[in-house]
């Protein structure tokens, strides 16, 4: 069939192997985040109430976490509800100067690190999520996420950076960042405390397993920059695999996003084989916790496609 656009054009040449899948309870976790982002607040400016519309925080849980119980499931939902605004404020604040960021993100590490009380709405809304993640796993879990989380804080101190440094950015080092600002790692403690079983330590930490995380975390975030290339190129953003490529090779978005999906595609490829090749030896805790690395790769596809936050990517056409 022709192909009309550049979603089209993604979809003709992604390779996902991995089957289309939905939690049952995404209806119940969609009430649910709405009502604990009115709790703390963090919709009553009707610009983040819009974005938190157009970002459909509960259908991107659903899909990335189709097997996960309803409760986990609400957990998930208001991480990434939580993310998508303080991501979208910490562009907002880092795009005029690094430095404005730093009250926002030295509050969370406070939290995250210390325990220390929330100063401002946004902090305590981590402080609740924190909490809520500290009841659903053990303290070990517990402490792989806060980990995480905070190298996705620093993440975004990088990205503003990037964004105000006067010198093109290295494709190398764009990847570096975007791998801490996807935010997608944070997850995966979770998805440990969702097993009947919890994986043992020695499974969570095998080499071949970490790069397994590694791998699901870069396939998943590097398949959204396809679909928010031309938000983000309109937006002026630089952490962006298409966008770095464009950059690299000084061609059209259309090549950039070809390239880029050569990329994605070996990086699923790998995934793939290094699964095949340790899954045997896993435990069913173990197995489990690797689907849901999965769930991440095949979700992240299937919400990017869809969701109104990137529908500008239809506006651009297949061929330049």
């Amino acid at each position: 069939m022709p192909l009309s656009n550049l979603r089209d054009l993604i979809d003709a040449n992604i390779h996902m192997p991995f089957p289309f899948r939905r939690n049952p309870a995404e209806a119940a976790a969609a009430a649910g985040v709405d009502a604990w982002l009115r709790v703390w607040g963090l919709t009553d400016d009707p610009d983040v109430a819009a974005m938190i519309a157009r970002t459909r925080p509960a259908e991107l849980a659903s899909r990335t976490s189709p097997a996960v119980d309803a409760g986990l499931l609400q957990i998930v939902a208001r991480q990434i509800a939580y993310q998508f605004v303080f991501d979208d404020l910490a562009e907002d604040l880092g795009r005029h100067s690094p430095g404005r960021l730093l009250p926002m993100l030295c509050e969370s590490v406070d939290i995250l690190r210390d325990g220390r009380p929330p100063r401002t709405p946004l902090g305590a809304a981590l402080a609740d999520l924190h909490r809520q993640v500290r009841e659903r796993c053990t303290p070990a879990q517990a402490a792989r996420w806060a980990g995480q989380s905070r190298e996705y804080v620093h993440g975004l101190l990088y990205e503003a950076v990037a964004q105000t440094h006067p010198f093109p950015l290295r494709t190398g080092d764009c990847t570096s960042i975007r791998s801490l600002t996807a935010g997608v790692e944070p997850f995966y403690p979770l998805y440990e405390a969702a097993q009947p079983h919890a994986p043992t330590a020695a499974e969570v930490h095998h080499p071949v397993v970490r790069r397994l995380n590694r791998l699901s975390a870069d396939a998943a975030v590097w398949t959204a920059d396809l679909f928010s290339a031309v938000k983000e190129q309109r937006a002026g953003e630089m952490i962006n695999l298409a966008l770095a490529r464009r950059r690299e090779h000084r061609c059209s978005l259309q090549t950039a996003v070809l390239l880029a999906i050569e990329e994605i595609n070996s990086t699923i490829e790998e995934f793939q084989r290094l699964y095949d090749g340790i899954k045997p030896e896993l435990s069913p805790a173990g197995v489990g916790y690797v689907e849901c690395m999965i769930g991440w790769i095949r979700g992240c596809y299937d919400w990017s496609r869809t969701v109104p936050r990137y529908a500008d990517v239809t506006s651009v056409p297949a061929v330049p």
